[in-house]
């Protein structure tokens, strides 16, 4: 049976032909990010059950692999609303309806454009650039990481088109290109016009809609206030919830996106944000409840809760507001980054700590977060 082959390895052409490899063998694929601890990496893992890992040392196996099933190309992990792994599975026909709809929605020409993936393999937003150009025969590089020296000198080489988040794009000479995909939330108010603000999860393989209009063979509803997405790109299931192989798709094939909008009076889509807690900060999606674990670990924590306060440069900032143990010694904001750190991605650390008395709670002994919400001070 075919089997799921773990990527721990960064963007980059070895990345790109080990999954080529893969699929060659009818196997799937999925994208491990470097930047995990050892330990969000275990957890990974056994949440997805790979049969092989593939790293910069070579190919091993892993006990306790379980296989897919034949269609099957990628595993993408996401988060659940626990901040536990979710693996979400798209087939060879998903991940080629997602790259026909996104390439018109583009216009990509072959001919004259060149793909420039600049974000991490391991995220659909990056990896789905890499899987466009396959699909039409872009020619395409792909960056280990973002670097804006890198993606200017790739746009002088000749890159065309790229999708970046807006801290990267504020970052380099958006003139350079001819397409940038925005992805992310909190787009800058004022775009330039070689710019396309994009909407999509995981569970769609990529965008689904371009500055707020669904692209060719994508439907959008918006019902009591939640975004319904329908379409050949949705997910066949997840892997890693039960019962095993879950469809999340209703009887008439509609995927409820756990995100909030509505419809300008253009028509076109506006996302208002998650229906939840999770943050998204440079692009990158956080769950609090994993960093406010990883908090409570330090001995100068009594108690901590995570909240997002708005931010010029990430769109939101990662915000612990702590108890400290002792009020004389409190913890600081580098110690705290350097916990977190041990265990999640480095995005997923503080960039601002508020120390405070104790937490607002419900009567239930729940943290009231609406109250700790409110501006500071």
């Amino acid at each position: 049976m075919p089997e799921l082959v773990a990527l721990h390895l960064p963007g980059g052409p070895a990345f790109v032909e080990a999954a080529q490899r893969a699929w060659d063998a009818g196997d799937a694929v999925v994208p491990v990010d470097p930047r995990l601890p050892a330990a969000a990496v275990e957890v990974l893992l056994d949440a997805v059950r790979p049969s092989r890992i593939v790293d910069a040392h070579g190919t091993s196996a892993r006990p306790g692999g379980v296989p897919v099933l034949d269609g099957d190309a990628l595993v993408m992990a996401t988060s659940g609303s626990t901040g536990s792994p979710k693996g979400v599975i798209h087939t060879h026909e998903s991940i080629a309806a997602s790259a026909r709809a996104t390439n018109a929605g583009i216009g990509v020409d072959p001919g004259r454009d060149r793909w420039l993936c600049a974000m991490p393999v391991a995220h659909v937003a990056g990896l789905s650039v890499v899987l466009r150009a396959l699909a039409s025969g872009t020619p395409f590089e792909v960056l280990d990481r973002f670097d804006a020296d890198a993606a200017m000198d790739a746009a002088r080489r000749g890159a065309t088109l790229t999708t970046l988040v807006p801290t990267a794009l504020a970052r380099i000479d958006p003139a350079a290109f001819r397409r940038i995909v925005v992805g992310g939330t909190h787009p800058p108010e004022h775009l330039p016009g070689n710019c396309l603000v994009s909407y999509g999860l995981t569970e769609t393989g990529s965008a689904v809609c371009y500055d707020g209009r669904p692209l060719d063979s994508v439907q959008l509803d918006v019902r009591d206030g939640r975004i319904l997405v329908r379409g050949p790109m949705l997910l066949r299931a997840y892997r890693t919830e039960e019962p095993a192989g879950r469809d999340p798709r209703d009887a008439h094939g509609w995927f409820d996106t756990g995100d909030e909008g509505s419809w300008d009076d253009d028509g076109r889509l506006v996302v208002h944000g998650r229906h939840g807690d999770m943050l998204i900060t440079g692009g990158e999606n956080v769950w609090p409840v994993a960093v406010e674990r990883a908090l409570l670990t330090h001995p100068a924590v009594a108690a901590a809760a995570v909240i997002g306060r708005p931010d010029p440069e990430w769109g939101t900032a990662v915000t612990a507001v702590v108890v400290p143990t002792r009020p004389e010694a409190p913890p600081t904001l580098e110690e705290l980054r350097a916990q977190v750190k041990a265990t999640l991605p480095a995005y997923a650390a503080p960039r601002r700590l508020e120390l405070v008395d104790a937490l607002p709670t419900t009567l239930l002994g729940k943290v009231h977060k609406p109250t700790l919400l409110q501006p500071p001070g």
